[in-house]
């Protein structure tokens, strides 16, 4: 019994996670306890545990075979013992880390190697992975996290495996484990949190773990169903495809197959369009456009798939996607022409078997006026073609006759045959029909015994006329066809160098407008074009025209008349003329490309302003509320020391020694100048209004920001500033940054408990953004999670601060500064307890040449700088400073310090 389980290949199993610290080796090792229990033989070849004592504890009770020690650059290090797993040859070996790379003159380069080795020789393996480490998955990593995996190995590998169980954990959950040391030690936490560990990070590692998870249960079952020889549809879960011909009843279709496909959690709409000669032919490519968006819009997927057989290639396809449901149109061919040959839906209805298969009705599938198809040939060749028949056949039938003893019946066929040919090439199929079949028919009476009748005596002379006929039919219906395919191939080369040609000239030019009348006219042959939208209280308005001085009353008279000779409608209303001839019908698909391209640039080019002018309003209205929230907040704590001071000098019933009442002038004198500064914030509100206020952001080197703020906290004795010397500079106005600091070192103070404040900052570096982020840390009691977001909402005090001790501003106008900015604000845990504030500003990559490092005060007091129209003493501290326009919250910043947010107890 032994020996048949030896000679068997061993079972892999893989614990797959999305980002290191979910469990994967915990439910390894829990794995491994419950198959000991149940008198497995197991050991534990390799286990890294990470110093992480939960994770030790599980390795205890376990057999542990001892690891092989490597020599290394004057070093040692630990890997994998093969030769000891092969030797003591356990039932199950567990191995983890199953990507890790073995050291120099190991057996194998990697780990997985080793695995293979075991696994050949019978042992089935527990082992883990985390998602970024598929080979495949290694860009995608790098792209999300900013991180390169140095170690990976094959998909194959794991998509190999017997089973692969997803150890699956939130990104709010793994972050808390990671700031509760869990994962990393502490050293590394804050760090960690702060690039690899973001929750978006961590949300988008997930998504892809998931999605590569179903990916590999699907390939299981479709390799159950042929190991099994199963054909029968497996209805899993409602796969609707819809089969589109690009006509205009394709919208209908789809929108009815995702009506079908949402009736059921978890449906999916597959849109399916097949590229043939016949049947659901390539379609107009702006109508296909048109049909993927909508598809996208609607949560489906577009497919697009070629076949000889239209209906064949709608079944195989759906088959090969698991279908359960088929949508197709009903045929909008003639009921003459369905006995010639089935419509395509019925021969899908038909062939469908199990698949349910809707004929869903159209506008379309009325048979109307008929069109003419894409690829016929000209009015002017059809006629050139009929009088090639008939005048050509006369002519050729008279010489003939007249020539009649000098050639032979096989002479006179060829002759005909070359007749028929010319027609095809010309006309198309019917003029070659017609001249084969008459021709047959002139040979008859003039050139086969006996003449001047229709009757033949010798049999020869009847085959060789009979063979005639399908010769000439078979070949003018090949010139034919070759003939439409080539108009249709010239027609289509036309039409994608125009829209390649487009496409490429609009990206590169500031103003396309312009650029796409231009291509339009000299694409389609026009005198020129114009491009008109309605505008309030005019007839319209032109927005681009290469007709020179085009005005919107010249448009109107040109229209009247009759000039233009398109009049293409785009949304809102709009409209593209174009002056001249009358466009061929094979160019209407160019006139809707550009159209198309018109409307689009139309809406982009509003979005755009309507964007601007949001950013805009957007500014000034965060500048306005954040100024507002700001002087608000100040306005209590000076008015408390006038108040108080004040009161005490009036007393009389107790003598006041002369240093104290010196004391309480000096107070009531400086808060008097604070409470000035702070009207003269009020004042600025009007400024505000006009969008005057705007951050003067340039290059501030933060080292000498932030120890210049600290210096002027209430305790800067008790706040530890670690900062890099050599962080790049950010961009921010010096004055709002120092009220951001400020504010949170201030909050942070109230907030300590025993231990420091703590002040430090990382470069983030990602693909999206270049950032540095400052870290202001307490050890007090710390917030929930559900109010974090919470505290930075004005007016809110979360805890148990008494009542009257601040208005709980604070944190409200550092988000809404930071806002201003164009930064960022967070609330995350201390690692250990308490509250961490994040900071987040962009890296000044070209700093200007007046901003040098240590320039705080210098920077902060040219803010002033500008104003107009008012009085008072220079600088922040006197009665005037920071009543200037935009600038007076930066002037003001580091004079009247807003009490700190009361955010907990």
């Amino acid at each position: 019994m032994r020996e048949d389980r030896v000679m068997a290949r061993g079972q892999l199993r893989i614990y797959l996670g999305a980002a290191p610290g979910v469990g994967k080796t915990v439910a390894m090792l829990d794995e491994a306890h419950r198959r000991l229990e149940r008198g497995t033989d197991l050991v534990v070849g390799w286990v890294e545990t990470h110093d992480r004592p939960y994770t030790a504890a599980l390795v205890e009770g376990l057999e542990v075979v001892p690891r092989r020690v490597v020599a290394h650059r004057g070093g040692t290090l630990e890997e994998l013992d093969v030769d000891a797993l092969l030797a003591r040859r356990p039932e199950i070996a567990v191995v983890d880390e199953l990507a890790h790379t073995n050291a120099p003159g190991s057996r194998h380069a990697k780990r997985w190697q080793d695995v293979e080795e075991l696994l050949d020789a019978g042992i089935d393996v527990l082992s883990t992975i985390n998602i970024q480490h598929l080979e495949s998955l290694n860009d995608v990593a790098l792209a999300i996290t900013g991180v390169r995996q140095r170690e990976t190995l094959p998909d194959a590998v794991v998509r190999g495996a017997d089973q692969v169980e997803l150890v699956d954990m939130t990104p709010e959950a793994l972050r808390r484990r990671m700031a509760h040391g869990n994962i990393y030690g502490r050293e590394k936490v804050d760090a960690a949190l702060a690039n690899y560990f973001r929750v978006g990070n961590l949300a988008a590692l997930r998504e892809i773990a998931l999605l590569w998870l179903a990916d590999k249960v699907d390939e299981a079952l479709a390799r159950y169903r042929a190991d099994q020889g199963i054909d029968a549809q497996w209805p899993t879960r409602e796969r609707v495809v819809v089969a589109l011909t690009g006509g205009p009843e394709s919208e209908t279709l789809l929108r009815r197959g995702s009506r079908i496909a949402t009736r059921s959690a978890g449906g999916d709409l597959i849109a399916c369009h097949v590229r043939s000669a016949e049947g659901l032919t390539g379609g107009d490519p702006v109508a296909i456009e048109r049909l993927k968006r909508l598809t996208r819009d609607l949560g489906g997927e577009f497919h697009e798939v070629t076949g000889a057989d239209v209906a064949t290639a709608v079944l195989d396809h759906a088959r090969g996607v698991q279908a359960t449901q088929i949508v197709v149109g009903v045929s909008r061919r003639a009921r003459w022409q369905a006995l010639l040959r089935p419509s395509i839906a019925s021969e899908v209805a038909d062939r469908s078997g199990d698949i349910d298969v809707h004929l869903v009705s159209h506008e379309g599938s009325r048979v109307g006026t008929r069109r003419r198809r894409a690829g016929a040939l000209s009015g002017r060749r059809l006629l050139l073609g009929w009088l090639l028949s008939t005048v050509g056949l006369a002519l050729l039938t008279l010489v003939l006759v007249a020539s009649r003893e000098r050639h032979e019946l096989s002479l006179d066929l060829l002759l005909y045959l070359a007749l028929t040919v010319c027609s095809a090439l010309v006309g198309g199929m019917f003029p070659a029909l017609f001249a084969a079949l008459v021709g047959s028919l002139v040979v008859n009476w003039f050139f086969t015994e006996p003449r001047g009748t229709l009757t033949i005596s010798d049999p020869p002379n009847a085959l060789a006329l009979g063979v005639f006929v399908l010769v000439a039919m078979g070949v003018s219906s090949v010139v034919n066809v070759a003939a439409r395919r080539t108009e249709q191939s010239l027609a289509a080369q036309r039409e994608s160098s125009a829209l390649a040609a487009l496409s490429r000239d609009l990206l590169a030019q500031p103003k396309p407008l312009p650029v796409l009348l231009e291509t339009a006219t000299a694409a389609l042959g026009m005198r020129g074009a114009v491009l008109a939208v309605p505008a309030p209280g005019r007839t319209l308005t032109v927005v681009a025209s290469t007709l020179p001085g085009t005005t919107p009353g010249d448009v109107v008279a040109r229209s009247a008349v009759g000039e233009f000779s398109v009049d293409a409608p785009l949304d809102e209303g709009a409209h593209l003329l174009l002056a001249g001839p009358p466009v061929a019908a094979e160019n209407q698909r160019l006139v809707s490309a550009f159209a198309t391209h018109a409307s689009i640039l139309l809406a982009r080019e509003s979005l755009s302003k309507a964007a601007r002018e949001a950013a805009g309003l957007a500014r000034d209205n965060a500048a306005r509320t954040t100024l507002l929230a700001a002087v608000s907040h100040d306005l209590r704590t000076p008015l408390s020391s006038i108040k108080a001071g004040v009161s005490m000098l009036r007393q009389t019933s107790v003598p006041l020694p002369e240093e104290d009442r010196v004391e309480l002038l000096e107070s009531v004198e400086e808060s008097t100048d604070r409470l000035d500064a702070l009207i003269g914030n009020l004042l600025d509100l009007s400024r505000l209004q006009t969008g005057a206020v705007r951050p003067h952001s340039h290059p501030v080197d933060l080292l000498d920001a932030v120890h210049a703020t600290v210096r002027t906290t209430t305790d800067p004795r008790h706040v530890d500033v670690r900062l890099d010397g050599d962080l790049p500079p950010v961009v921010a106005d010096l004055g709002l940054l120092d009220r951001v600091v400020a504010n949170l070192v201030e909050n942070a103070l109230r907030h300590r408990g025993d231990a420091d404040v703590r002040i430090t900052a990382t470069r983030l570096v990602d693909t999206d953004a270049d950032t540095v982020q400052l870290r202001i840390s307490d050890r007090g009691p710390g917030v929930a999670d559900a109010d974090k977001e919470r505290i930075f909402s004005a007016f809110q005090r979360v805890g148990d601060t008494p009542q009257g001790d601040g208005l709980g501003l604070g944190l409200a106008v550092a988000r809404g500064l930071m806002t201003v900015m164009d930064g960022t604000l967070v609330a995350d845990d201390t690692l250990g307890g308490g509250l961490t504030m994040l900071v987040e500003l962009p890296v000044a990559h070209e700093p200007d040449a007046g901003d040098e490092p240590g320039a705080h005060d210098a920077v902060a007091a040219s803010s002033l700088d500008g104003l107009d129209g008012l009085d008072g003493p220079d600088g922040p501290d006197g009665p005037g400073g920071g009543a200037g326009g935009g600038d007076s919250l930066a002037a003001s910043a580091g004079t009247a310090r807003p009490e700190p947010s009361q955010v907990r107890s």
